[in-house]
């Protein structure tokens, strides 16, 4: 068992990262490979599970609808509990989650192991944020998130071309055996590398009183005021690279398993950078008197650009549009530094976590409402759909976008 550092007030670097950071983002990869990875094996599973885009849709926001449900216990179990012994926990039931996908006989077997996979990893981003705000001064939260979420973006970049190569030489059912071995060594170094640490003031030990704080977060005007653009953003980001990219490119772009599975890795690699590169532009400009939110609202505005771009249509395999989609397509990820800083320490696993699981709820119905309005229209005999599906499906998710921005940057009286 690791030994208590509430003693080290004032840690180095070098050990958060080591000793904290790199055990949580072991987890962060797993959750970002299984969220990623059935944009490369959807044919896969189209030709053995006989099904169209709305059932596709739906199977692969299980994960999403899970994820958000659990937010809000999860909140107040990583401030009651601490990160680590919470996702190390949580992890072994994505383990579990990728058995019963790995041995499912039906649509409904895999629809129930994708939402325990999304149930395991639920605390993959959280729990790394609340151990950020516990090891770290608030001034550099938002380059250590950005840092952390690179291993998101390597989670992403492994579920493209390298999983492609797995497919070449077994059933995707092997895969996730892997995947489920991989997630159990994830949990076994966060529950034994990562040291405990307290945060400075109590959290409340009464359960009830711990759920009305919640209650209070909810109804804040501050939550409300980030949480659409963040939803919209994240939501519409996730849903396209998580899934829809891969047959966007077939459909749309005209590209074969091989090359979308290049341009997957593409996205990914521009994801993994922009993760990365977010973090260190904003707490550059932070210092430099640059607000956090000016930096998310100008990020969010050229994301607009390229969903624009796609849903017209124009010059859909471009490396250089998937690029830029993968670099700016987390950009509302600012939300999160931003809004815990409006509230104390010991409150922003629960504040962070009910973000989320606005955030992912909402990707839930993104994903598969994309999957539903994309099936209106008749697929051809190899599965695929007009352009015109994907040009009203995407240009819905920009429209979307626009509103949640406006609704961010509208004037407001002060109290």
């Amino acid at each position: 068992m690791p030994l208590s550092n509430q003693s080290m007030s004032v840690p180095t670097m070098a050990f958060v990262a080591f000793r904290v950071l790199l055990p949580f983002a072991c987890g962060y990869f797993m959750s970002y490979l299984f969220r990623s990875v059935n944009a490369v094996i959807a044919p896969n599973l189209q030709r053995d599970l006989g099904i169209g885009a709305a059932d596709l849709g739906t199977l692969t926001a299980a994960y999403f609808l899970s994820f958000s449900l659990f937010q809000l216990p999860l909140g107040i179990l990583l401030d009651r509990f601490g990160p680590r012994r919470v996702q190390a926990c949580l992890l072994l039931s994505a383990a579990l989650g990728a058995v019963v996908f790995a041995v499912g006989s039906g649509l409904s077997h895999l629809v129930i192991g994708r939402a325990l996979i999304g149930f395991g990893v639920a605390g993959g981003l959280m729990s790394a944020m609340k151990a950020i705000a516990l090891w770290l001064p608030k001034e550099r939260w938002a380059l250590a998130n950005g840092v952390f979420m690179t291993a998101g973006g390597l989670g992403a970049l492994a579920a493209t071309l390298p999983v492609e190569l797995v497919l070449e030489h077994a059933h995707w059912t092997m895969l996730f055996w892997g995947l489920a071995v991989l997630t159990v060594i994830a949990s076994t170094l966060i529950f034994f590398v990562v040291p405990e640490r307290e945060a400075a003031a109590t959290v409340p030990s009464n359960l009830g009183t711990q759920l009305r704080e919640c209650g209070r977060f909810l109804i804040d005007a501050r939550f409300w005021r980030i949480a659409p653009v963040s939803m919209m953003g994240m939501a519409s980001g996730m849903s396209i690279q998580g899934l829809w990219a891969g047959p966007y490119l077939r459909d749309v772009g005209g590209l074969d398993r091989a090359a979308t599975a290049q341009v997957l890795f593409i996205v990914a690699a521009a994801l993994t950078a922009g993760f990365t590169l977010t973090g260190i532009a904003a707490d550059r400009l932070q210092r430099r008197g640059f607000p956090l939110s000016r930096t998310m609202v100008w990020g969010v505005v050229l994301y607009a650009c390229v969903l624009a771009t796609l849903a017209s249509g124009w010059t859909p395999t471009n490396p250089l549009l998937w690029i830029a989609f993968g670099i700016l397509s987390n950009t509302t990820v600012l939300a999160y530094p931003i809004l815990s800083g409006q509230f104390a320490p010991e409150q922003a696993g629960r504040v962070n976590t009910l973000l989320n699981g606005v955030v992912f709820g909402f990707t839930f119905f993104a994903q598969a409402g994309m999957g539903w309005l994309i099936g209106l229209w008749p697929s051809g005999a190899n599965g695929d759909y007009p352009p015109e599906a994907y040009q009203w499906t995407f240009g819905l998710a920009l429209a979307l976008l626009l509103l949640g921005l406006a609704w961010y940057l509208a004037p407001r009286r002060k109290a």
